[in-house]
C-alpha cells in the first residue's frame, strides 16, 4: 500500500480479477497464486490455456513456474535488480511507451539514470538469472498489448518491500500497462478482508478511506461526526514497534482481535517476551491460540458463519456477508467491541451492522455511494462516490489518483541477513494449499490432509547433510530453533530451505528475522540465515 500510494496515489489492486481472462501476458513476481490464492490462480491457468503468455519470477519452481513461458529463478531478495535489468533493456531497445511516459508520468529521467547501470549482465550477477532470460522477459512484457503484473508477500516481506513495490509500478508505467482493462499492478491481499480492514482505518496513520490523522481538516471532520475531541495528529505504532515497546515496558496493555502473532510474526521469541512483559492482555478469539494462552482475559470471537456486515476483497469489491447462525458467544464481534467502548466512556449505540456501515460510508469518500441495498447482489468496487455511481472496475483510467504517476530511481537493497559460514543456508517462508495462515490446522479434515511441516531442501544440500525425505532435522537461526521433517525436492535451488508457518509443533517464525522495512515495518520473512542438522530419532 505504501509503495503504490507513493507511485500512483492509491495503494490498491488496480484491476479486477476477471480481467485476468482477457490479458495478453501475466507477469507474476513474488506470488504462488495456486496455493496462496487458489481462485485467482485458477483464473491464471485459464488465461494461459486460452493463449496468454506468462512470466514467473520466483526462487522456487512452483506450479505456475512450470507452466511459464519464461521462469526467472532469481536469488531471494533480488527483485529490484531483476526489474531494473528488465527496464534497462526496455529503454535501451526503445520498447517503452513514450506517449504514456510523457503524458501520464513524471521523474522519468531519474529512473532512466538509475537503471542505466543495470545491464542484463550486471542484473544477472546480482539475481542469478541468465542475462538472456532477463532480455527475453523484458521484450515479452514490453511488447504485450495488455500485460498484468501480479505480486504478493514475496515482494513485500523484505527490508526493501516498499521499494520492491515501487519498482513494479515503475515497470508498469514504463510500458503503459495501467489505466486499461487486463493490465495494471495487482497486489493480491493475504486474507479475505485485509483490503477492508485497511479501508476502515485499521492502520496507525489514517482514518477510514486513507484520510490522514495528521491532517487538521480530517481530524475536525471526525471530531464533529463522533462528538469527541481527537488526540493530537500523531501517527501511532506499527506492530513491530508495539512489541518493541512491550519488551521495553513502555507499552503496558494490548487488545488482540483475531490475530495470532506468536505464530505469524517474525522472531517469535521476541513476540512471546513482549506479551509476557505486558501488564494486561486481552485476546478475542475462536480458539485458545498460542497467543491467547498469554492473555489475562480471553473473549469469545465469532466466525465468518456468525458475522453480518461486509468484506472488501482484493479487487476492492465491497460484498455483503450474512450470518448463517446466531453468534455462539451470544454477541457478534462488533457488539463486544461496542460494549467495551461504552464501559470505558464512549457509548457506541448501534442496532445493526448496517448502521455502522452507513456511518462509515458517510465519512469515507470512496465508499460514499454504497449501501447494503446497493451491494446486496454482487457488491461494488470502490471508489464509488455517489449513489448512482456504478463502482470502479479499474483504477487510473484518465489520470492517476495523485495526478501523474511518479517514477523513482531505486537501487538494489540487499537482505538484512544472508548465509554465512555458521548459518550456510537461506530460509524463505510461505503458505501451502492445504492450510491458510494459522487457523486451519484446527480443522480435523484439513489437518488429516497435511498434518505436519516438511522443510523443502535441494537434493545437493540433502546429500551433504545426509538426509532423505521424512528424516527429522533441527533448523537453527540466530534467534531460535525448530524441529521438522524434511522433503527433498528440486523445487528449491541449492542453498535454500523453504518452510510454511502453519504448525504449532514447528513454529517457523521462531527462526525468521525481525529486520523490517523502515517505511511499513513489515518483517523480512522471505530471507534469513539458518543451519540444518539431522536428528537421529
Amino acid at each position: 500500500m505504501a509503495g503504490l500510494a507513493t507511485s500512483f496515489g492509491s495503494g490498491a489492486m488496480t484491476n479486477s480479477i476477471n480481467e485476468i481472462l482477457n490479458t495478453d501476458l501475466m507477469f507474476l513476481i513474488g506470488t504462488n497464486a495456486p496455493e496462496a490464492h487458489p481462485i485467482i490462480g485458477y483464473k491464471m491457468k485459464q488465461a494461459k490455456r486460452a493463449g496468454a503468455k506468462m512470466i514467473v519470477a520466483d526462487p522456487r519452481r512452483t506450479e505456475l513456474a512450470e507452466e511459464a513461458d519464461i521462469w526467472l529463478q532469481l536469488n531471494p531478495g533480488t527483485d529490484i535488480p531483476l526489474l531494473n535489468g528488465m527496464m534497462h533493456v526496455i529503454i535501451k531497445e526503445d520498447l517503452y511507451d513514450k506517449k504514456f511516459v510523457e503524458e501520464r508520468t513524471e521523474n522519468f529521467d531519474a529512473l532512466k539514470e538509475t537503471v542505466e547501470k543495470y545491464t542484463p549482465e550486471y542484473a544477472s550477477e546480482l539475481t542469478g538469472v541468465p542475462a538472456k532470460n532477463i532480455i527475453a522477459a523484458a521484450r515479452l512484457y514490453a511488447q504485450a498489448d495488455k500485460a498484468g503484473l501480479f505480486y504478493t508477500l514475496g515482494i513485500t516481506e523484505h527490508v526493501c518491500g516498499t521499494f520492491n513495490v515501487m519498482s513494479t509500478a515503475n515497470l508498469a508505467m514504463l510500458t503503459g500497462n495501467l489505466g486499461r482493462e487486463s493490465t495494471g499492478v495487482n497486489p493480491m491481499r493475504g486474507q479475505n478482508n485485509v483490503q477492508g480492514a485497511c479501508d476502515m482505518g485499521a492502520l496507525p496513520n489514517v482514518f477510514t478511506g486513507y484520510q490522514k490523522v495528521t491532517d487538521d481538516a480530517m481530524r475536525e471532520k471526525f471530531e464533529k461526526a463522533w462528538g469527541v475531541p481527537m488526540p493530537p495528529g500523531q501517527v501511532g505504532l506499527m506492530i513491530p514497534e508495539m512489541f518493541d515497546k512491550a519488551n521495553s515496558g513502555e507499552l503496558k496493555a494490548m487488545y488482540i482481535l483475531g490475530e495470532n502473532p506468536v505464530l505469524t510474526d517474525p522472531n517469535a521469541n521476541h513476540i512471546k517476551s513482549g506479551l509476557e512483559n505486558l501488564e494486561f492482555l486481552v485476546v478475542q478469539e475462536l480458539f485458545l491460540t498460542e497467543t491467547a494462552e498469554y492473555a489475562d482475559i480471553v473473549l469469545p470471537g465469532s466466525s465468518f458463519t456468525e458475522k453480518d456486515g461486509t468484506f472488501t476483497n482484493t479487487e476492492r469489491r465491497v460484498q455483503r456477508v450474512r450470518k448463517a447462525i446466531e453468534p455462539l458467544p451470544g454477541l457478534a464481534d462488533w457488539q463486544t467491541i461496542a460494549a467495551m467502548s461504552t464501559r470505558v466512556g464512549y457509548p457506541m449505540n448501534y442496532n445493526s451492522a448496517e448502521e455502522i456501515f452507513d456511518e462509515m460510508a458517510s465519512l469515507t469518500p470512496s465508499y460514499a455511494g454504497m449501501s447494503f441495498e446497493r451491494i446486496d447482489a454482487k457488491g461494488l468496487q470502490w471508489p464509488c462516490p455517489t449513489a448512482d455511481h456504478p463502482g470502479t472496475k479499474f483504477l487510473h483510467g484518465a489520470s492517476f489518483t495523485r495526478g501523474k504517476g511518479l517514477f523513482q530511481g531505486i537501487d538494489h537493497v540487499p537482505p538484512a541477513e544472508l548465509p554465512c559460514e555458521e548459518y550456510p543456508l537461506l530460509l524463505s517462508t510461505g503458505r501451502i494449499l492445504f492450510h491458510y495462515n494459522v487457523t486451519t490446522p484446527y480443522s480435523a479434515g484439513l489437518h488429516s490432509l497435511w498434518n505436519e511441516e516438511h522443510a523443502e531442501v535441494n537434493p545437493a544440500d540433502a546429500s551433504r547433510l545426509g538426509v532423505v525425505t521424512g528424516d527429522q532435522v533441527k533448523v537453527t537461526s540466530r534467534r531460535g530453533e525448530v524441529t521438522t521433517k524434511v522433503q527433498v525436492t528440486d523445487k528449491v535451488p541449492p542453498g535454500v530451505v523453504w518452510m510454511s508457518f502453519h504448525y504449532t509443533e514447528s513454529p517457523t517464525n521462531v527462526l525468521t528475522s525481525d529486520a523490517i522495512d523502515p517505511i511499513t515495518k513489515t518483517g523480512e520473512y522471505k530471507v534469513c540465515a539458518v543451519k540444518m542438522e539431522k536428528l537421529n530419532i
